[in-house]
């Protein structure tokens, strides 16, 4: 069902039918998965090396630790560094939980889900 082409004035009633089970296996694997997703922490560094974090799956930053020569940098330039290590850290853990979610639901994207619903919402508010 998921793909670039769903066209929503030709889903068919099996279409339907999929997705619900889906949605189920989803939700039952969530009430699961609770305990996976909570050991996931993502690891990022800055370009530099001199900046790195760790992401626990919902986003939250859980560390941020400074190399010696960080603090030389400017604080701009710091900044900087610290959001690119914090972004490669959520990226990290992102990947990480798409993951568990392709292991536990077999033929489920979450990268190509999470487009074709941003296509139909683009479609809708476009």
């Amino acid at each position: 069902m998921y793909g670039p082409h769903l066209d929503p004035a030709h889903i068919r009633d099996e279409d339907l039918d999929e997705a619900a089970r889906q949605g189920e296996r989803m939700l039952a694997w969530l009430e699961t998965a609770r305990e996976e997703l909570d050991q996931v922490i993502g690891a990022g560094e800055s370009p530099s090396g001199q900046v790195r974090a760790r992401v626990d799956a919902n986003g939250r930053v859980i560390e941020v630790a400074y190399g010696p020569r960080a603090l030389r940098m400017g604080s701009m330039e710091l900044a900087d560094e610290t959001l690119a290590a914090v972004r490669a850290a959520s990226a990290d853990a992102e990947r990480q939980t798409h993951d568990l979610m392709r292991e536990a639901l077999p033929g489920y994207d979450p990268v190509a889900a999470r487009a074709e619903l941003e296509g139909l919402l683009d479609g809708e508010l476009g």
